[in-house]
C-alpha cells in the first residue's frame, strides 16, 4: 500500500465516517443544526506529511548570495506554520477547526433505522393524482384490440378436456354382440365420459353389419382395445377446434393507481411549569429533536405543532419551545384541548399524525384519568407519546406515565410511555415510541 492509499484512506476515515449516530443523539451537540440540515461531527484524524527530524542535527547544501555554500551546516528547521507557539511544553491558545457532516432528514431517518433496527414504512393519505397503470384489470366489455385472447383461449381449452372423449372406443363398443345402445351409455356414465345419448345412437347405427357382433362382451373390447386420454389426443393431432363461448371474453383495462402524498403532522406538547428544571429540559430537547428530524426525512411534507403549558397551553414556536419556563402549576390536559383545536386544520383523512408529549410526570389531581386519557382517545393518530424525564428519580406524585400505562397497557399499538432520566436512556426512549407505531392501515 503507497502513500497515495494511505491519503485516501484517511480522508474515508476523517471526512466521510460520522460520529457514532447514538452517541450524538446521547451527548452531541444538537444545537448546531437547523431543521432542514442535520451537522454531525466529525472525527478528525492527521493525514500523513513529511516532517524535518527535530534532533539536534544538521544538513549540507551549496549555493550563494545567501544561500549555504558545498559542506556548509545549513542550521536548525525553522517552525512552521502550526507547529506549537507555546513555550517549555504549554498548548497554544487558539482553538482548532471542527468540521461537521452535513446530514439530511431523509439521510438521517435512513442512518437511524440502521442504527436502531427500525423501518417505518409511511402510508400515503392525500390522493395527489391517479394515472393509467398496467393493464390487469379485466371487465365483461371493451373495444375487440383490448380482448384478452390468450385467457379466452385458455378458457376454451379447459371446455375441450372436460367435454371430450375417446370417440373410437365408443365405436367399438358398439360392436359387441347383442348390445343396445343405453347399455353403452350407461357404462360411458360409469367412466364419467361427457358423451349424449343421442351421439351413441347415432354412432351405433353407423355400424356396418358385417361389423357387428365383432366383440363378445365389453371386457373383450377393454382387453384389446387400448384407451386414448384426451391430452393425448391432443398431442398427437393438435388442437382444430376450441369451443369458446360468450362467456370466456374479458376485455383489458388499465389499473388505475393513486399517487398519495405522504403528509404528517407532528404535534409536540411541553411542560414548562416551574418543576421542570434545566437538566429536565435538556432531556426533552434531546429526545424530541431526532424525532422530527426522523419524521421530516421519513414524508414528503412535515408540518411541526409546538405546545408549552403550565396550568393553561399555548402555541410556541420551535425556538421557544426549548427554553421557555414559567413558575406556574400543571395541568396536561389544557395541552391535549389546545392540540385537538389546532388538528382541526389537519384532517385526519389526508394527514398522518403524531402527537408527543414531555414532561415529569406531576399532574393536577385526577386530571390524567378524567381529561387527559379521554382526549388522548379522541384524538385520532398514528402515535401518541409520552415521554417522563426524571433526573433524580420518581417524585412522589409524579404518577401521569404510570397511570397511562396502567390504562393502555405496555402492548397498545398507538400509545408509548417511555422513561428518560439520563442521556443514556435517549436512543433507548426514541426506539420504543417509534417502534409501536401499527403497521396495520387506517
Amino acid at each position: 500500500m503507497g502513500l497515495r492509499d494511505d491519503l485516501e484512506r484517511f480522508r474515508e476515515v476523517g471526512e466521510e465516517r460520522r460520529e457514532d449516530l447514538a452517541d450524538f443523539i446521547q451527548y452531541g451537540d444538537l444545537g448546531q443544526s437547523r431543521p432542514g440540515e442535520i451537522n454531525i461531527p466529525v472525527k478528525i484524524v492527521s493525514l500523513p506529511e513529511f516532517e524535518y527530524d527535530q534532533r539536534d542535527q544538521g544538513g549540507v547544501g551549496q549555493g550563494e548570495d545567501g544561500t549555504p555554500d558545498a559542506g556548509q551546516p545549513v542550521g536548525q528547521p525553522q517552525p512552521q506554520p502550526g507547529d506549537d507557539d507555546g513555550e517549555d511544553g504549554e498548548p497554544g491558545e487558539e482553538g482548532g477547526e471542527h468540521e461537521y457532516y452535513e446530514m439530511d432528514p431523509e439521510e438521517f431517518a435512513e442512518e437511524l433505522d440502521e442504527e436502531l433496527g427500525l423501518d417505518l414504512d409511511p402510508k400515503g393519505k392525500k390522493v395527489v393524482e391517479e394515472k393509467e397503470g398496467p393493464f390487469t384489470d379485466l371487465t365483461r366489455s371493451g373495444p375487440n384490440s383490448t380482448l384478452d385472447f390468450e385467457r379466452m383461449f385458455k378458457e376454451g381449452l379447459k371446455r375441450k378436456l372436460a367435454m371430450d372423449f375417446d370417440e373410437e372406443f365408443l365405436k367399438e363398443l358398439c360392436k359387441v354382440e347383442g348390445i343396445e345402445p343405453r347399455e353403452v351409455f350407461e357404462w360411458a356414465r360409469g367412466e364419467s365420459l361427457p358423451v349424449s345419448m343421442a351421439w351413441i345412437q347415432e354412432a351405433y347405427d353407423d355400424v356396418p353389419d358385417e361389423e357387428r357382433g365383432k366383440w363378445d362382451s365389453i371386457e373383450e373390447v377393454e382387453d384389446n382395445v387400448e384407451r386414448e386420454s384426451v391430452q393425448q389426443k391432443i398431442r398427437r393431432e393438435g388442437v382444430k377446434h376450441v369451443p369458446f363461448r360468450r362467456e370466456d371474453e374479458r376485455y383489458r383495462h388499465p389499473e388505475i393507481i393513486e399517487e398519495k402524498e405522504k403528509n404528517v403532522v407532528v404535534v409536540n406538547i411541553r411542560d414548562v411549569s416551574g418543576s421542570m428544571r434545566e437538566k429536565k429540559r435538556e432531556l426533552v430537547e434531546r429526545t424530541f429533536t431526532p424525532l422530527d428530524w426522523y419524521l421530516q426525512g421519513k414524508y414528503d411534507n412535515a408540518e411541526f405543532v409546538y405546545i408549552a403549558h403550565d396550568a393553561d397551553a399555548w402555541e410556541v414556536d420551535r425556538d421557544e419551545f426549548f427554553g421557555i419556563r414559567s413558575g406556574g402549576g400543571t395541568k396536561i390536559s389544557s395541552a391535549y384541548e389546545l392540540a385537538n383545536e389546532l388538528l382541526e386544520e389537519y384532517p385526519w383523512t389526508d394527514w398522518n399524525r403524531y402527537v408527543f408529549a414531555a414532561g415529569d410526570s406531576e399532574n393536577s389531581s385526577n386530571d390524567t384519568e378524567e381529561r387527559v386519557i379521554p382526549m388522548m382517545e379522541q384524538i385520532p393518530a398514528n402515535l401518541h407519546a409520552y415521554v417522563e424525564t426524571q433526573p433524580s428519580g420518581n417524585a412522589i406524585n409524579a404518577t401521569h406515565a404510570e397511570e397511562l400505562e396502567r390504562h393502555f397497557g405496555t402492548d397498545a399499538e398507538d400509545v408509548a410511555v417511555a422513561y428518560v432520566n439520563g442521556e443514556d436512556d435517549v436512543t433507548d426512549a426514541i426506539y420504543d415510541i417509534l417502534s409501536t407505531e401499527s403497521e396495520t392501515d387506517e
